[in-house]
Order: structure tokens, then C-alpha cells, then sequence
């Protein structure tokens, strides 16, 4: 069996139209005090005048965190993000679409040295203040300067109210850009929280999304940024799927620029004075993921599990995405066919404790089955008439713990196929 050699972002042959499930319109980002952006057409994608590379100046002082791919073949960028993590110091965000520098070997860490070191020059920090991503196509090495000789021409551009270019800047077989943003108060201060992300196909993020970057002018220290990222991501960005594969580049990052007036001293993420920020920033890495299940490609129908009555809160995680990633189960939602049994099937299949015996089946709201047994007189009408729509609910309780969670999914269409069959074309 031939072996793909690609990610899942490079531009298609065709432009492709916009998802039906795409929000009606792009929010309005207010600036984030310390944040100035860029999103341009610099070449490097063969398409002519579209975007391929965004930057992100941030004040001095600027906090970060983020989460990486678990993939164990991750992407040059990523390893550099790795490494630099730690010291929780942010100035600059590179990221370039069209090319993943994934599986390039030496010539990718060039790359992103060269990268990091330019932007370093340009806006004078550290080369480890410089936080880079990639995107695109896996295993074509380009130049050391691919993205670094465009960097000059990106810095005057940037501009507080430059959020759309640059998540435009990102996008590959995205079919829309997906921003998100919140305000919310941390004492008497009011600070903002806005973001982008990218993502389309191959997600199933683990511990982050495809691409997302979130900017708040909060004054939080890097640990404690951290903490919040990664709680807020699992119940968000790892509880999304479109087609079951994880990302060479998965990468979600977080800067805080500190540059909000009047907000209380944070210490540790237990905070109370976190509660509300801590609730809006969930609620933004939860918009940003759906986004991205709306964008799955192909997609027509955006799918809720709710998965009850588990062993452990794990183990409804792991049920859940057994259904959302069965082919058997999406085809049947892309075909509009209310076969229930395929979501018995999905579950049984999981690994996880479950009793037939117990087990219950709703859809749209409708009780299929309860306590293993096909409800008496069920009628299959409201259900198909439910399965019609573009918004899809599929509840199951398996009776036999109080684990409890919820996975987004889309539908598996032929449009799934068709774009990635073009997807180097």
C-alpha cells in the first residue's frame, strides 16, 4: 500500500467553497495592547497573491505557553517550540503556510535557525524569544532563508488590527478563517483574549490543535499560563476530530503581554480572581476547535456526542471519539441514515468497560434504546427527520459509572476525498 507523504494542508487544485457549517461572518478582533500582526502573500506558496506567512510582534515582556504534537515525528518547528517553551519568554510568532518543514531533517533545523535568528535581528531579542510554526506539505526541504529572507518585508506591515490577514495568512484547505475573541475582567481590570487557528483535515489533535494562537493583554506568568492552557485544551482542542490523524505540526500557543493597567497580582492558577478568565478561555479554545470541526473537509453535518454513565471521565473521552472516528458511523450521518447500530458497534469497539445490558442510545434527543433494549414502540421518524439537519446530537449512557464528556466531529463525505486526492495538485 502506497504511503501518502503529505499533511493535510497544502492548497487544493481548486478553490474550494466555503463550508456550509462556516460561521456568516469573521468577528471583529479588538487590539490586544502589545500585539502588532502581518498576514501577506510573500511566494511561497505557488499561488499567486494568496496569504502564506503571518508575524506577530509582542510587547517586551510577553509570557508564553502552549502545547505541541505527542506525533513522534513532528515537524522542525515544533521541536524548536519545544525547546524554547520552557523559559516562557515570547517577542516574535513566525508562521509560514504551504510548507510543513516536516520530515526534512538537517535542512529543516537550518530553516528554522536562520528563521528564528533573523526575526531575532529584526526586532531585537533572543533567537529563543522567536516562536515559530509551519504548515503544509510534509518532506519537501527548502532553503535555510525560505522564511527568513521574507521577514524584512513583513515588519512594516504589522498593525494592532491586522487579525484577519494574518489568520488568513495560515490557512491551507481551510475554507474559511476562524478567529475568536472575549472579554472578561480579572478584578476591576478588563482584559481581552483573541485568537486564531487553522485546521481542516488531519485532526485529532493530541494535547493541541492544528495551528492556534490565542494573545491577551492580561499580565499572567508563564507556569501559570501554562497550567490554564493545557486544562482549557483538554476540553477543547483534544476533544475534536475530523478524520482520527494526528498532525506532524500540531501547535497551540499562548501569549500574554502584561500590558492590561490595574489588574490584581497572579500568583497560581487557583487564583480566585482567575475564575472568570479561566471561563473565557475555555470558552475561546472551545469556539476556535469547533470552528475547525465546521471546516473538517467535506464536511456538511457538525456532529455533538455526549457520552454519560462511564467508568471514568478518560474512558467517555475514549468512547467518545470511537464514535466520531468511525467511518461506519460518519457515513451513516453523511448519508442522513438513522443506523444506530453502528454507534453500538462504535462503543463496543472503544476497549472501555461497558455492559449491553445498560447501554442507551438518543439521537436528536429521541431515546432509541435504554438499558440494552430497543424502547418500546420507537418510532424512527423524528430521528430521521433530526438526522436531515446540519447540526447532529448523539447521546449515549452506558449506566455503569458517572464518567462523563462530549467530542465534536463532522460527517465523512466523498468532498473528503476529492480534496485530499488533490491535495499536491
Amino acid at each position: 500500500m502506497a504511503i501518502s507523504t503529505t499533511a493535510n494542508t497544502a492548497p487544493p487544485k481548486k478553490a474550494l467553497a466555503r463550508s456550509p457549517l462556516a460561521p456568516s461572518r469573521f468577528p471583529t478582533l479588538g487590539p490586544v495592547a502589545g500585539v502588532r500582526l502581518a498576514g501577506r502573500a510573500m511566494g511561497l506558496k505557488k499561488h499567486k497573491g494568496v496569504k502564506d506567512l503571518m508575524v506577530a510582534e509582542l510587547a517586551p515582556g510577553t509570557t508564553a505557553a502552549g502545547v505541541l504534537t505527542r506525533s513522534k515525528c513532528p515537524s522542525a518547528p515544533v521541536d524548536w517550540c519545544r525547546a524554547i517553551l520552557p523559559r516562557g519568554k515570547a517577542r516574535v510568532l513566525v508562521v509560514n503556510s504551504g510548507n510543513a518543514n516536516a520530515f526534512t531533517g538537517n535542512a529543516g533545523d537550518l530553516q528554522v535557525a536562520q528563521t528564528a535568528g533573523e526575526a531575532a535581528n529584526l526586532f531585537g531579542c533572543r533567537a529563543q524569544d522567536v516562536y515559530i510554526a509551519s504548515t503544509g506539505v510534509i518532506g519537501q526541504p527548502r532553503s535555510p532563508d525560505y522564511v527568513a529572507s521574507k521577514l524584512a518585508g513583513m515588519k512594516r506591515f504589522l498593525s494592532a488590527k491586522g487579525w484577519r490577514n494574518a489568520a488568513e495568512a495560515i490557512m491551507t484547505t481551510d475554507t474559511f478563517p476562524k478567529a475568536a475573541t472575549r472579554k472578561v475582567m480579572i478584578g476591576k481590570a478588563e482584559v481581552t483574549l483573541s485568537g486564531f487557528a487553522k485546521g481542516s483535515g488531519m485532526i485529532a489533535p493530541d494535547m493541541a490543535t492544528m495551528l492556534g494562537f490565542v494573545f491577551t493583554d492580561a499580565k499572567i506568568p508563564a507556569p501559570v499560563l501554562q497550567r490554564l492552557v493545557r486544562n482549557a485544551t483538554d476540553e477543547s482542542f483534544n476533544a475534536i476530530t475530523v478524520d482520527s490523524d494526528t498532525s506532524t505540526s500540531d501547535t497551540l500557543l499562548m501569549f500574554a503581554t502584561g500590558q492590561v493597567k490595574g489588574q490584581p497580582r497572579v500568583s497560581s492558577a487557583s487564583d480566585k480572581v482567575l475564575k472568570d478568565f479561566k471561563a473565557a478561555l475555555k470558552d475561546i479554545f472551545v469556539d476556535l476547535a469547533q470552528q475547525i470541526v465546521r471546516d473538517g473537509e467535506g464536511a456538511q453535518k457538525f456532529v455533538t456526542i455526549n457520552v454519560a454513565g462511564a467508568e471514568s471521565k478518560r474512558a467517555a473521552r475514549v468512547i467518545g471519539l470511537a464514535i466520531a472516528n468511525s467511518p461506519l458511523v460518519k457515513t451513516a450521518i453523511a448519508g442522513e441514515d438513522a443506523n444506530w447500530g453502528r454507534i453500538v458497534m462504535a462503543v463496543g469497539k472503544a476497549g472501555e468497560k461497558a455492559d449491553r445490558d445498560k447501554l442507551s442510545v438518543s439521537v436528536g434527543g429521541v431515546a432509541i434504546t435504554r438499558d440494552g433494549q430497543l424502547v418500546p414502540d420507537y418510532d424512527e421518524t423524528p430521528v430521521a427527520a433530526h438526522m436531515k439537519g446540519d447540526e447532529i446530537t448523539i447521546d449515549v449512557d452506558l449506566g455503569i459509572g458517572r464518567g462523563r464528556g462530549t467530542v465534536w466531529t463532522c460527517d465523512l463525505t466523498d468532498g473528503y476525498i476529492a480534496i485530499n486526492a488533490d491535495y499536491r495538485s
